[in-house]
């Protein structure tokens, strides 16, 4: 009972539109790359395509945080959403590679103005005192999309085709579009601060609070190093998982939705148990065991030949990623202001995406011209690197009483 009353009606109905809107993603994301390939991209060019989209949220993000700040989230996450339904508009019937790169590149936008209000929603509706609960309740609920995504997502396309497929995904998105702009318009939504006028003046200030915070030397600091090694590392193997699960795996599409989905299952039951390990011990815990996780999935993919090995290797990745979300979301609200926590999560996504920029290129060449296992390794070090750092560094008493007075 005391789990479920800590999930206000607020919560739920903007959970009900990130569930549908990222069903769509994951159906999208978990077979663009084979898509891509299906009408006629090789493996370099699926690279080059993935990194040329992500320069957009790198230049979108950081103002998408800041007009989460100044105008409120839901506004922001609902003109989000109605931009990037054209995106997956194009998915559904794009004849070449080339368009799903416009489509990838529009859909974009929905991360790059979403992504940073989704943590700094759920934390103005939660207390300090439970918002590792909070958030782990969360991200397992929000973590039942990607289970049912990727097995529907494979189950389309291996009985139909890949383009039927995303048009079921345009279908879902245009669903959470639907909602999110309802909720934005609906007075029962009004957030308790008034919007504000968007200025250069107030945009620079807000970047210059941002950068005093992570200039600290604080847990913020850390909080963006780790963020950096992870973002490099997890872009230089996202688009290669698929074609990894069917090239060196010999999986059908189908397979791979299954494999893909007990990422979701594990998840599920990991984040809210992350997020009562947060609450009753602290977010370095967490943290580090989910990080320890997701090397080990790395780990057992690389050294698996069978189809229940790659499940297993998706298993231990699920729960190290459900340990991780809620734990690093709760901390970094503990730690920015609330007045700059949409400005943070934005600045996060603008800087480490210009890190990992050329890193969907650099994960092609590495397959193509040493061997499909390479980036993989580079992401097991990235993994026990981020470890090392997160286990000596994530100690909120050393940072909080710098960090305090900001706020």
């Amino acid at each position: 009972m005391r789990n479920k009353s800590i999930i206000n009606l607020n919560l739920r109905w903007f959970l009900a539109g990130m569930i549908f809107a990222n069903i769509a993603g994951q159906m999208a994301y978990s077979m663009l790359s084979l898509y891509m390939l299906d009408l006629g991209a090789s493996v370099t060019q699926v690279g080059l395509a993935f990194t040329l989209a992500s320069l957009v949220p790198m230049v979108l993000q950081i103002f998408g945080g800041w007009l989460s700040d100044t105008i409120g989230r839901l506004r922001v996450i609902a003109m989000g959403s109605s931009i990037a339904v054209f995106g997956y508009l194009i998915f559904a019937f794009a004849p070449s590679w080339e368009w799903v790169l416009i489509g990838l590149s529009v859909e974009y936008v929905s991360n790059s103005v979403v992504g940073p209000s989704f943590g700094a929603y759920i934390s103005e509706q939660s207390s300090e005192e439970s918002r590792g609960r909070v958030f782990g309740l969360t991200s397992g609920i929000y973590q039942t999309v990607t289970v049912i995504g990727p097995a529907l997502a494979g189950f389309l396309a291996y009985q139909f085709n890949f383009q039927l497929m995303m048009r079921v995904a345009f279908g879902f998105y245009l669903a959470a579009t639907i909602l999110r702009v309802w909720m934005a318009t609906n007075e029962r939504f009004a957030p308790l601060k008034e919007a504000s006028k968007p200025t250069f003046s107030g945009f620079k200030a807000q970047l210059i609070a941002i950068f005093a915070l992570l200039l600290g030397g604080g847990v913020l600091t850390w909080i963006w190093v780790t963020d950096a090694v992870g973002d490099t590392s997890y872009n230089l193997i996202g688009q290669l998982f698929p074609i990894y699960l069917s090239d060196i795996g010999k999986l059908n599409v189908q397979q791979i939705g299954i494999v893909n989905a007990a990422i979701g299952i594990t998840a599920i039951i990991a984040a809210p148990l992350a997020g009562s390990l947060v609450d009753k011990f602290s977010e370095r815990a967490a943290i580090v065991t989910g990080f320890a996780l997701n090397g080990l999935g790395l780990f057992t993919l690389l050294n698996s030949n069978s189809y229940a090995g790659f499940i297993l290797a998706m298993c231990f990745f699920g729960i190290g990623n459900g340990s991780l979300m809620p734990a690093y979301e709760s901390l970094i609200s503990k730690v920015v202001p609330e007045s700059k926590r949409g400005m943070a999560f934005g600045f996060f996504g603008t800087t480490l995406g210009l890190l990992s920029l050329p890193m969907p290129w650099i994960g092609a060449q590495l397959w193509e011209r040493i061997s499909p296992r390479t980036p993989f390794w580079f992401a097991v070090a990235a993994n026990m690197i981020s470890i090392v750092i997160a286990w000596f560094k994530f100690k909120l008493r050393d940072s909080q009483p710098v960090e305090s007075p900001s706020g």
